[in-house]
């Protein structure tokens, strides 16, 4: 596509990329710049659960995971409105779906059923996002 070509389906694949980015990225440095307070909550949660020794390294990892994927989708997005190149958005958002699928499994296993059903509609939108980007594929 061309810089100027801004039809309804790139404008859809920017916004979602951008609200995957935004949404990411207040999570992932959220988690950073509280750390403390953070990490003693998600090791409360999992206390009772199987991950209790490990809940620690998993919350790293999930925060590490949400820095990229924010990071990738947000300026991913951009890219692609500017220049036409998707490849960055579209990885920005895989790893999107893999963080929601991350914090899903780790909220059911915790037993917050409703916290749980709060990220369905970010994976639909997500999902939704990339089967955009095959469209054009």
């Amino acid at each position: 596509m061309h810089i100027f070509d801004h039809t309804l389906l790139k404008i859809l694949q920017v916004t979602i990329s951008l609200f995957a980015g935004v949404l990411f990225l207040q999570s992932g440095f959220d988690k950073v710049f509280d750390f403390k307070g953070n990490k003693h909550y998600i090791q409360s949660v999992f206390a009772k659960t199987i991950f209790k020794s490990f809940s620690g390294i998993l919350f790293i990892i999930i925060t590490i995971l949400e820095i990229l994927a924010g990071i990738l989708a947000f300026f991913g997005g951009v890219f692609y409105f500017f220049e036409g190149q998707a490849d960055f958005a579209i990885l920005g958002l895989e790893l999107s779906l893999i963080s929601i699928l991350c914090l899903f499994t780790g909220q059911r296993i915790a037993k917050d059923y409703a916290g749980a059903a709060s990220l369905v509609a970010y994976f639909l939108l997500i999902a939704f996002g990339l089967y955009l980007f095959a469209l054009v594929g």
